[in-house]
């Protein structure tokens, strides 16, 4: 007989969907099956997924179809996670965010009071953006943070959030994590031409790409040996294919949505990781360029600064402030800063070891999980 507790995760997003946080909760659930069951409702982006399978151990149940099925995924998930609960007797609903994910498992708290709800954010939007989302309707979100009965952040900035928004009770800073067993097994890539200046970014007004490429511009007037390198994908693609264009910075800029494991490869590549981000949840980019021991330039703003220490595991540039970034670019490459640039590289790893593995995350997840069953 299993007599692990149950728990019912609800996120809008999910494998082969993944950004953070959602590979923050594959790697969390993998590594404490053992202790509890795990399923997750979660949307059925491309309408091409399994509507169930599983998935290192955890049971994925796929609701909905397409862009429909995500306006409408609340309403469906939480009609689901009831059914799901009348044989399944969850102990705690997990909602991954406050969006509508949120919503649907706020439903669920109001319809069974007895199960523990336990909220984490990960969200990096500024509150003023939250708040443009969310006016019309914003009596019943925050309604969403006011009835957690635990509320698990992954940055101080995101800990003030939750208290801005009306929540009282204890909340817990747990970061996202790295997988530091992959960074060992991990090659670089043939020797290349020039330095390479890298990010990795959703394209969207936020993580401020506007800035690093006229930053790069600056860069390639003086220094014709550095390569600006794009992983990602987003709304804002073909404005910023338009700024390269019009800005004469040549082709291959823009690399796409690359998986997990050729996003690391490309870590092992870069001479420096820069994102000039507007606002950041945590950001956990900035760990994973730490972790393969790349010199890190980020924007003293959101959550950054829990792991960011100017000078020390990285260093600091001005947002909107494409002179400022490429100041920055420009002193970590320069060879005369090379002893300076490998100290603070090696205190940034040296972090990421003691603080940021997934194991010792995962460990202080199974605390939150115990504290409310």
């Amino acid at each position: 007989m299993n007599n692990k507790p149950k728990i019912l995760i609800i996120s809008l997003t999910y494998f082969p969907f993944i950004g953070g946080a959602e590979i923050a909760v594959q790697e969390i659930t993998k590594r404490l099956t053992g202790d509890f069951e795990f399923e997750i409702i979660t949307c059925n982006l491309n309408g091409r997924q399994k509507k169930e399978e599983k998935i290192d151990g955890v049971k994925v149940y796929r609701i909905g179809k397409g862009k429909l099925g995500k306006f409408f995924f609340s309403w469906l998930a939480y009609r689901k996670a009831v059914k799901l609960h009348e044989k399944n007797n969850y102990k705690i609903v997990w909602s991954i965010m406050a969006n509508r994910a949120g919503l649907a498992a706020l439903k669920f708290k109001e319809k069974f009071p007895n199960v523990k709800y336990l909220l984490t954010l990960q969200e990096g939007d500024s509150v003023s953006h939250v708040y443009k989302r969310t006016w019309f309707w914003f009596w019943r979100y925050k309604k969403i943070y006011e009835k957690a009965d635990h509320i698990q952040v992954i940055s101080k900035w995101l800990e003030s959030r939750a208290r801005k928004f009306g929540y009282k009770k204890e909340i817990s800073v747990v970061p996202n994590g790295v997988s530091l067993s992959e960074k060992n097994q991990l090659t670089p890539f043939q020797k290349k031409e020039g330095k390479i200046i890298l990010t990795v970014s959703r394209l969207v007004e936020k993580n401020g790409l506007e800035y690093l490429i006229r930053a790069f511009k600056l860069l390639s007037n003086t220094h014709g040996n550095v390569i600006l390198k794009i992983i990602g994908d987003g709304p804002l693609k073909s404005r910023l294919e338009k700024l390269v264009k019009e800005l004469n910075l040549g082709e291959n800029i823009f690399l796409g949505k690359l998986d997990y494991m050729q996003t690391q490869e490309r870590y092992k590549q870069a001479d420096v990781f820069v994102r000039p981000s507007l606002s950041e949840g945590f950001g956990n980019v900035f760990i994973e360029a730490m972790a393969a021991e790349i010199p890190v330039i980020a924007t003293p703003v959101g959550g950054i600064p829990d792991f960011l220490i100017d000078n020390n595991t990285g260093w600091f540039c001005e947002p909107k402030n494409p002179k400022n970034i490429a100041e920055k670019i420009q002193y970590v490459l320069d060879k005369k800063n090379n002893a300076e640039v490998e100290r603070v590289v090696a205190n940034a790893k040296k972090m990421v070891e003691e603080k940021y593995d997934w194991n010792i995350i995962a460990k202080k997840m199974s605390e939150i999980f115990n504290k409310l069953v």
